[in-house]
């Protein structure tokens, strides 16, 4: 069912690179991923509603990252509505680093922010999953630690009542449709633009404006 909001919310993304999408260098804040894309979605459908869209992705982090700073780009912002997207970072540095967050771990900071939310704010939540479109065969070894992460996004998004974009599905049978996996995610991680776009227009069916 889609979630219905006032004209004038504010909507508040939050997550890693995905979602930052060079943010610091868009004079409008949005960066020129997904989170502009939903933006620009949401103008045309209704051109006379004024949200307030706020990026707060930060390239690089992982959950613990995001709830450090919880407080300052979540809670004290008063959103109406927070996307969160958060995951692969805590696989990637698994694997390159040799940084190990469990999903034990990754659970329990995923729902302390949501359990903050919840008890402190009204916004509702929609809650992306972390994806993976492998492009070398290294990538599939991958899923063994990024599974997991995924369930918990979903047992999450239940318990909490939120709206799941299923994104890892959705981007893995987009690269099958573009025929290539590097035309959705060119590094297996990072959209491109029509991977972008496909993450967008799967959001804005979860999401609308009155």
């Amino acid at each position: 069912m889609t979630l219905i909001l006032p004209a004038r919310s504010t909507l508040l993304f939050q997550g890693d690179s995905v979602t930052d999408g060079e943010r610091l260098a868009d004079p409008e804040g949005l960066g020129i991923g997904y989170v502009r894309a939903v933006t620009e979605l949401l103008r045309a459908a209704h051109p006379d509603a004024h949200p307030t869209v706020l990026n707060r992705g930060v390239n690089g982090h992982r959950v613990a990252d995001l709830r450090a700073r919880w407080d300052s780009d979540a809670v004290a912002l008063r959103p109406d509505l927070v996307s969160i997207m958060i995951g692969v970072n805590d696989t990637w540095r698994r694997y390159d680093s040799g940084l190990v967050t469990t999903a034990e771990a990754y659970e329990k900071d995923y729902r302390h922010m949501l359990a903050r939310l919840r008890d402190e704010t009204t916004a509702r939540i929609v809650l992306v999953e972390p994806f993976l479109v492998p492009v070398t065969e290294e990538q599939w070894s991958w899923r063994a630690d990024l599974d997991p992460r995924i369930q918990v996004v979903r047992r999450l998004a239940a318990e909490f009542g939120a709206q799941l974009l299923a994104a890892d599905g959705l981007m893995n049978q987009a690269a099958r449709t573009a025929g290539a996996p590097e035309l959705i995610a060119f590094d297996g991680i990072h959209p491109t633009a029509l991977g972008h776009q496909v993450l967008a227009e799967a959001w804005t069916a979860l999401v609308t404006l009155a």
